[in-house]
């Protein structure tokens, strides 16, 4: 068995594929569609876009061949699977190579984390967890089609500004389970979104994400927004460049309260997903003591530590460790 990138020889398997491929990034795919062959051919023209696809081979047979694909935007700490297929092949011996193989790719680019969103029924959910993921929390994409009628209420949700992201971190920290900032830190980068107050209080901010196939939107919501429930439909009616897209909002285990407002206003549930870590680097620091050097003919001073930073690839329990010193 070998592991390799996407090449040409490729392509027709990839096109047999195409309606047998697993996919785990539901962002992506609610906004931008499968995007099978145009990622693919992406991460073989320009790697440095941060999309990799492998190719796992058993004695270099082409037609039979298990691809896997992962994101990772430059800078951030996680990346994301983004497909598998065949989906009858999840269960192949040689999967967990594969995904080993490209959780090293996300390693060399800087990511300590490796995501994916599964159906917890499907074949693909008992795979991921072989191989080492682990559910840090539970959520159902709700699509809303609906247009707002004329007679909505004055508008109570605004576009976020960088005013708001203390506030908006604020309520993240206060609302989101420790073990989920652990996976998904905020943001430090400025805020994509609309917020909602009350009383001149933050309860509530939902980030947003455009692709020519629909709008993604993540609420944060604090229980305390008593009316946010009946300003929902005001949302959908104010969403910046909406056009006639479907919105796809993602509600996560710990906003599950929502779910029956969704209901009431006609949205449509999809199923519910896992959603999966798997963790592939460790940041850890340490100390080395350096003497100073005598001053002016002076005795030494006292030994001061100082700061390198070095990169070691050791593997513990699935786990790679990166040092600092």
């Amino acid at each position: 068995m070998s592991i390799r990138p996407f090449d040409w020889r490729d392509l027709p398997a990839l096109h047999r594929y195409r309606n047998q491929s697993v996919f785990l990034n539901s962002a992506l795919l609610f906004t931008r569609g499968p995007l099978l062959f145009p990622g693919v051919m992406l991460s073989t023209l320009t790697p440095a876009a941060g999309i990799f696809t492998s190719v796992s081979t058993h004695n270099g047979d082409t037609d039979h061949v298990l691809m896997g694909q992962a994101i990772h935007l430059t800078g951030a700490q996680v990346a994301q699977l983004t497909f598998l297929c065949p989906d009858e092949a999840l269960d192949s011996a040689a999967l967990p190579s594969l995904l080993e193989h490209l959780s090293g790719q996300a390693v060399d680019r800087g990511a300590f984390r490796l995501l994916a969103e599964v159906d917890e029924r499907s074949m693909a959910y008992e795979a991921m967890r072989r191989a080492a993921f682990a559910i840090y929390s539970r959520q159902r994409i709700w699509k809303i089609d609906a247009q707002p009628s004329s007679d909505v209420s004055p508008l109570v949700w605004q576009v976020a500004s960088d005013d708001d992201l203390i506030a908006v971190r604020s309520l993240y920290n206060n609302l989101i389970p420790g073990l989920v900032q652990q996976v998904e830190p905020f943001p430090a980068e400025r805020l994509h979104g609309m917020v909602y107050r009350q009383e001149g209080e933050l309860l509530a901010y939902i980030e947003l994400r455009y692709g020519h196939r629909g709008i993604w939107a993540q609420p944060f919501v604090h229980p305390d927004a008593e009316d946010v429930i009946d300003d929902l439909l005001e949302l959908i009616g104010h969403v910046p460049h909406r056009r006639s897209k479907p919105i796809y909002l993602c509600i996560r285990s710990y906003n599950s309260w929502l779910e029956p407002a969704l209901e009431d206003l006609g949205a449509s549930p999809g199923i519910r997903q896992a959603v999966m870590v798997r963790h592939l680097a460790v940041p850890q620091k340490t100390a080395r003591m350096f003497a100073l050097p005598a001053l002016e003919g002076g005795q030494p001073e006292v030994t001061a530590p100082i700061a390198h930073a070095h990169s070691v690839n050791t593997e513990s329990n699935g786990v790679l460790c990166h040092n600092e010193r």
